[in-house]
């Protein structure tokens, strides 16, 4: 009995410091969702949108893991499977935009790229220092772990192209970053799916 006891605190501790990470890092994203998201409209950048959108993506992906934190094995990776449809429709919405940009041409503003592509760099890293220790934790906390992990890579993508705008003055190096999101997002979550779905199985 004092057995039981003790693993249900432990687990109800573990789901606290889940949630508490998670309310962190939730509110950096919609926080820098709205900055970026000004700042690349402002700046005409595809590839700095497709970065906004994944923090979007991940701000409301947060929220449902803050949802799904004291859930059962199959709720978590039914939010999960969702969470990869997400990532799924910020790739889409990003092809959408270089189409336009395709039929509308125009230079992005590199300094906007680089100096909003560090400072969602800077908050990012934030997020990931808070999500590293809960990575192996159970299939929620891996997937928001995933966005998170994705998050770096496009920052530190913006900032590349935001420099080949520069060198070039064309906007082509911004669509080929752009390009190189929508595959990042594309198969973070396909791996986020199919998580899900190999869980979801287990639970049956």
């Amino acid at each position: 009995m004092g057995c039981c006891c003790e693993d249900n605190c432990s687990l109800d501790r573990l789901r606290e410091r889940q949630r508490g990470t998670l309310q962190v890092v939730l509110g950096i994203n919609a926080v820098m969702f709205l900055v970026i998201v000004a700042a690349a409209l402002y700046g005409k950048s595809t590839a700095l949108l497709a970065d906004s959108l994944d923090n979007l993506g991940d701000a409301l992906t947060y929220a449902l893991s803050i949802y799904a934190v004291s859930k059962e094995s199959a709720i978590k990776a039914k939010v999960a499977l969702f969470k990869g449809g997400l990532i799924l429709l910020a790739a889409v919405v990003v092809v959408a935009q270089i189409l336009y940009k395709y039929l509308v041409p125009s230079v992005p503003v590199f300094e906007v790229m680089g100096t909003f592509s560090l400072l969602g760099l800077a908050a990012n890293s934030i997020c990931l220092f808070l999500l590293w220790r809960h990575r192996h934790e159970d299939v929620n906390m891996s997937s928001v772990w995933e966005c998170s992990r994705n998050d770096i890579a496009s920052n530190l993508s913006v900032f590349v192209a935001a420099g080949g705008v520069w060198l070039t003055g064309s906007a082509w190096p911004d669509t080929v970053v752009a390009l190189g999101l929508v595959w990042l997002l594309a198969s973070s979550a396909i791996r986020v799916i199919s998580s899900a779905v190999a869980e979801l199985r287990a639970a049956i």
